[in-house]
């Protein structure tokens, strides 16, 4: 017999084939495709059993999911959720961006959600499974399945989580080594579905920079118990094997759906042979039924994001996302204006967080504000040393590299992950990054007010939660040095600052600059 298992993972919100940077619906990603590649495979497969499951972070990353999160109405939000269910998810695990809006928002959408949530390592005050359950056993007629679900332990790292009552994320080595042997004792075959990734490849090097934030590797090195792996979070497209057993990681957006298909002997129940394969649903069409019912809530958030909110004297937009980070920009200035603003305080850091957008338009709408600041995040104001800004712009100065006398983007920063949203640049202070100099040694210039900045010199600065409590590697920035903080959603700040100042002037002030030498 055949077990298969059709998953998605890290599809973002993503429902229609469009990334609302423009108006098309053209884009060869989004659940409504994916939903018809799956039905397809069904159909060519009748001899097959056939489960369908979801890797997690659905909840958060588009337009569309942030509308049905802070705007959207009840019937809204039903559509949306429908949406996913129409999809036919037998299983689901919990994304580290499920949390982004709350745990009452993530509890209400699980009620709604037909799917049976899994996930073992996210758990309570007493170490009980938190959200849904730790495995569920599926029984395949012959033979039997425990599916076993995990999440990436960096969850913790994301936006407000810290905070939450009775939350707590353990080891996702130390969860396995609870539950495989009981679930061996119910299935026959174990699949791992793990919102996390590899930290290593086939050959055991390291291709991680995040160090314990992706355990895929080391959860196949340590448990041959497990017989298949679905993963996720690092949006890689990946199928093939891992210490000879099947792995697969879908992509984003819904670009690709994953298919492990485990061929088992009836007689003796043994895995004879396990594939993996991306399916592309460029070429699919939107699920009618998923089109149909999204309708109503397609055309609430185009209205939305079209509504003018301002006019810009000048011109706030770019063509080249590198060039932008390079050297400063109208845009980048105006991002750092509007923080500095809400916070009061004259020191912002920021990030350009994808390669899509282009600044603003000329009237500003809330279509250019969602697609440029993706993330629901907040603003603190962190109090910290000169040595700590120092040290912060070394780290973000290691986002590029030289090649052929070229700045170019460090490899790292790319592979196994695009991570643009770790690279910072700042308003309030100037200076200058040499990448011709070893990493570390990169800040050549420092100044704050015409004065250079002495390291134990006190600034205050304005920057988002998750890069004030150390994320994306920034160990000089603690919970303990923010002095202040604002529960505002920064899309919102834009928007409020917006309706303030319905005219924007474009300025450029060229306070830095990232240069291949010093000469």
């Amino acid at each position: 017999m055949k077990i298969t298992i059709l998953c998605t993972s890290d599809t973002h919100g993503f429902i229609e084939p469009t990334n609302y940077v423009d108006k098309g619906f053209t884009k060869p990603f989004g659940i409504g495709k994916a939903s018809s590649a799956i039905q397809a495979y069904k159909m060519a497969h009748p001899d097959e059993k056939i489960i369908v499951i979801d890797n997690g972070d659905f909840l958060e990353g588009s337009p569309l999911s942030y509308f049905v999160a802070k705007k959207a109405d009840s019937a809204d939000q039903h559509i949306y959720n429908r949406c996913y269910n129409d999809v036919g998810y037998q299983l689901g695990t919990i994304g580290n961006h499920e949390f982004d809006y709350g745990l009452n928002y993530l509890k209400d959408v699980m009620k709604q959600s037909q799917r049976q949530f899994i996930c073992a390592n996210i758990v309570d005050h007493n170490n009980e499974p938190f959200l849904g359950k730790p495995y569920e056993i599926v029984d395949f007629g012959p033979c039997k399945v425990g599916f076993l679900g995990l999440s990436t332990t960096s969850t913790k790292k994301w936006k407000n989580v810290n905070e939450l009552d009775d939350f707590n994320l353990i080891s996702e080595i130390d969860t396995a080594a609870k539950y495989i042997p009981e679930m061996k004792k119910q299935a026959d075959f174990i699949v791992a579905v793990y919102h996390g990734g590899f930290e290593r490849d086939h050959t055991g090097t390291w291709t991680d920079i995040n160090p314990g934030e992706n355990k895929g590797y080391d959860l196949l090195e340590n448990f041959p118990e497990i017989d298949a792996m679905i993963s996720g979070h690092q949006h890689r497209k990946i199928a093939g094997h891992l210490f000879k057993k099947p792995i697969i990681q879908p992509g984003s957006r819904g670009e690709f759906v994953g298919r492990i298909t485990l061929n088992i002997s009836n007689s003796d129940k043994r895995i004879t042979k396990g594939e993996s394969e991306l399916i592309s649903v460029e070429d699919y069409p939107v699920d009618p039924r998923i089109g149909k019912a999204l309708d109503p809530l397609s055309k609430d958030v185009s209205h939305w994001l079209d509504h003018p909110l301002a006019r810009i004297k000048g011109n706030l937009s770019f063509d080249d996302p590198f060039s932008a980070r390079i050297q400063d920009s109208a845009y980048m200035e105006f991002v750092h204006k509007v923080q500095m603003d809400k916070m009061g305080v004259d020191i912002s850091a920021t990030a350009l967080y994808n390669n899509e957008a282009h600044g603003f338009s000329n009237p500003i709408t809330m279509r250019n504000i969602i697609t440029n600041y993706v993330y629901p995040n907040t603003l603190v104001v962190s109090e910290v040393s000169g040595e700590d800004i120092k040290d912060a712009l070394e780290v973000s100065a290691e986002y590029f590299a030289l090649k052929g006398g070229r700045v170019v983007v460090n490899e790292k920063f790319i592979f196994p992950k695009h991570r643009y949203y770790n690279y910072d640049m700042y308003e309030g202070i100037d200076y200058t990054l040499d990448i011709s100099k070893p990493i570390g040694k990169r800040v050549t210039k420092l100044s704050y007010h015409g004065k250079p900045i002495s390291p134990d010199q006190k600034l205050k600065v304005v920057l988002n939660r998750y890069r004030a409590t150390g994320g994306g590697h920034y160990s000089m920035f603690t919970k303990d040095k923010i002095i202040k903080t604002d529960d505002t959603i920064i899309s919102q700040i834009f928007l409020e600052y917006l309706q303030n100042h319905p005219v924007i002037e474009a300025t450029n002030n060229q306070n830095f600059q990232v240069i291949p030498d010093n000469k």
